[in-house]
């Protein structure tokens, strides 16, 4: 139903429900048990594949149960009692999904840590939680960060709780470490129907696990979901069509993320492939390779293909360049007609369609394995002009919509009808309603117990009748579906009064190719400015155009071609903008925003507290002296 008046004196107005769907499995209430369904159905079906030395290798359904059953059983040996927490700190691997899997059937709780989370970071999670063990991969590292082992090792005389490190692979050292082939082997040796006995008596109100908020607004919270709300994730997937049986779906999302527990919860109680990306950085050439038909991402992903595309296609040259310049001159009158309402169509654009677009879609088809039937974008807002850019292509992305505290997504957009610039209607079984505020509010199977050991933060966000505050501003259309405007902390309120959403000038700002990263600045202060990281391919692009070689990013920033090129985006933005919104200053960064360094989050927004207090000193200088460029 669309907004209405007041609701019987609620204080709320405009609500949506759908029905609830009906159980995937006969009698099945946790994921254990859909896991031993498939094996049963399909037990030499391929449930799984990865990349191992060069070649994608297919597991079985019976392969998955079997390392299942294993590693549960030793956990069970080992000593791990029901309601243990056991932590898993690790890349997105079958590992990592056969690890969450045994701690569940051994009646434990997950407690998974990001893989970008400092020494600091991992030693709070695992003090908070009273994680007794923890799984750790390896200890590969990269330029920004040591790797997870060494980061464990850095912080674990101080984590009391745990009393066993389980390596993956390599060398360990000291009583605390074992490898996980010497803690398999204590699991060859269970009686042959504990497993089962364990799995069945699986309640769906038991808890699954704490998944640790990432801390964009203060010290990370352990948010208490249950397998209940996972088995209802499993069944809503399916019954909205978000993934089908016959579907390969590659998954390079982080797994200690809600979004990566859905795809694990949906692979589960659907049957499909799973297809194991080797890293983010390889998830083009991977992607071209297994040929995926469903690739669940964020929206950094379709901002990186869009700008990638704009880029390449503006700097060809010749006929082909100014071709690719018009039609996309083209498609910037198309996105504002239809950001308006209105229908567009022209001579012009047909051709532009035909000689350009349509390339840009064969180019792009192939390149994604020329399979793919949908993508599901989660876990920050996506830009409706990059919506409309894939949406021409003929490319269907889903748009959804939740917080780690509704186990994920509580609204999503379906393949046959996709609203853009609405996150769409509920899941089957979940209720929606705004605030007088404007908050939006969402009560069903979904919704988190509370956060662990935070009975205050949890009576703030949690009504006793079930109704959970998102902290997220939003309204419902006349067809249930859900348009997301900010979230009720972000929103800047500036010294003369006026409400701004950051997003939404963000995401603008970050559909032009030179830009990286944004963040908006201005609660309480006369007028708004920005924070902006420059991509660095782009820049130096631009700047080679120009004959100037600069070696390092953070000479970027410095150059006056750069700053006028931003300067220059900042005032085509301000054009869309009221008066008040518009931006009158800007600083450009000298390193990009990333995880490592603490401005992103594990889905890539940005932490606006953690920033604004971090370049305190900057942000201070742009209100300095009169105001604006």
């Amino acid at each position: 139903m669309g907004p209405s008046e007041d609701l019987g004196g609620s204080g709320m107005r405009a609500e949506s429900q759908m029905p609830v769907p009906a159980p995937a499995a006969a009698g099945t209430k946790n994921l254990i048990e859909l896991l031993m369904h498939q094996a049963e159905q399909g037990p030499s079906k391929a449930a799984v594949t990865y990349k191992q030395e060069g070649k994608w290798v297919d597991v079985s359904w019976s392969q998955v149960l079997e390392q299942v059953k294993t590693l549960s059983n030793a956990l069970v040996a080992q000593g791990i009692q029901p309601g243990d927490r056991v932590a898993i700190f690790a890349n997105t691997t079958l590992n990592w999904v056969v690890c969450d899997m045994a701690i569940s059937a051994a009646h434990a709780i997950t407690v998974p840590i990001y893989n970008s989370n400092t020494p600091d970071e991992v030693r709070y999670i695992l003090n908070h939680s009273e994680a007794s063990l923890l799984f750790v991969d390896n200890d590969e590292k990269d330029a920004k960060q040591a790797g997870r082992l060494t980061r464990v090792r850095q912080r674990l005389a101080d984590c009391p709780s745990v009393k066993q490190l389980v390596v993956f692979e390599g060398p360990v050292s000291g009583d605390k470490e074992m490898s996980l082939a010497d803690l398999l082997a204590k699991g060859r040796q269970a009686p042959p129907n504990a497993f089962a006995d364990r799995a069945h008596a699986v309640k769906p109100d038991d808890t699954w696990g704490f998944i640790y908020t990432s801390g964009t607004t203060g010290d990370p919270k352990g948010v208490i979901l249950t397998h209940g709300n996972w088995a209802y994730q499993a069944e809503s997937c399916r019954s909205v069509g978000l993934m089908d049986p016959k579907d390969g779906v590659m998954l390079f999302l982080p797994l200690a993320h809600s979004f990566a527990q859905v795809v694990k919860a949906a692979w589960l109680g659907m049957g499909f492939k799973l297809q194991f990306a080797e890293s983010v950085d390889k998830l083009l050439p991977n992607l071209a390779e297994a040929k995926p038909s469903v690739l669940p991402a964020v929206p950094r992903v379709f901002e990186k293909v869009y700008n990638n595309v704009v880029s390449n296609g503006s700097a060809a040259p010749g006929l082909k360049g100014k071709l690719f310049r018009w039609a996309f001159k083209l498609f910037d009158e198309y996105v504002e007609a239809k950001m308006q309402g209105r229908e567009y169509s022209s001579l012009g654009f047909t051709l532009a369609q035909a000689l350009v677009f349509k390339k840009v879609r064969a180019t792009l088809d192939e390149k994604l394995g020329g399979n793919m039937r949908l993508f599901v974008s989660g876990g920050a807002p996506l830009s409706k002009k990059i919506a409309y850019f894939f949406d021409l292509l003929g490319f269907k992305v889903l748009e959804g919509y939740g917080l780690t505290e509704t186990s994920a997504p509580c609204n999503c957009n379906r393949p046959e009808k996709i609203k853009i610039g609405t996150v769409g209607p509920a899941l089957p079984g979940t209720e929606i309603k705004i605030a007088s505020d404007g908050e939006i509010l969402v009560r069903g199977p979904c919704v988190m117990k509370g956060y662990y050991k935070n009975p205050t933060a949890t009576a703030e966000v949690l009504e006793q009748d079930g109704w959970f505050h998102t902290g997220d501003i939003g309204e419902l259309d006349a067809d249930g579906c859900l348009r997301i405007t900010d979230r009720k902390k972000d929103i800047i309120v500036t010294a003369g009064g006026k409400n701004v959403a950051p997003q939404n000038i963000e995401n603008t700002l970050k559909t032009f190719p030179l830009i990286s990263q944004a963040m908006v600045y201005g609660d309480k202060r006369p007028y708004l400015v920005v924070l902006i990281t420059v991509t660095e391919d782009a820049a130096k692009k631009l700047l080679s155009d120009k004959g100037v070689q600069v070696g390092s990013y953070a000479e970027l920033g410095k150059r006056p071609e750069i700053r006028a090129a931003v300067q220059e985006i900042i005032a085509k933005v301000n054009e869309e903008q009221p008066p008040y919104s518009s931006l009158k200053k800007f600083e450009i960064m000298p390193a990009d925003f990333t995880q490592e360094s603490g401005e992103l989050t594990p889905t890539l927004k940005v932490k606006r507290k953690f920033c604004s207090q971090k370049y305190a000193a900057t942000l201070d200088k742009l209100y300095e002296g009169k105001g604006g460029d």
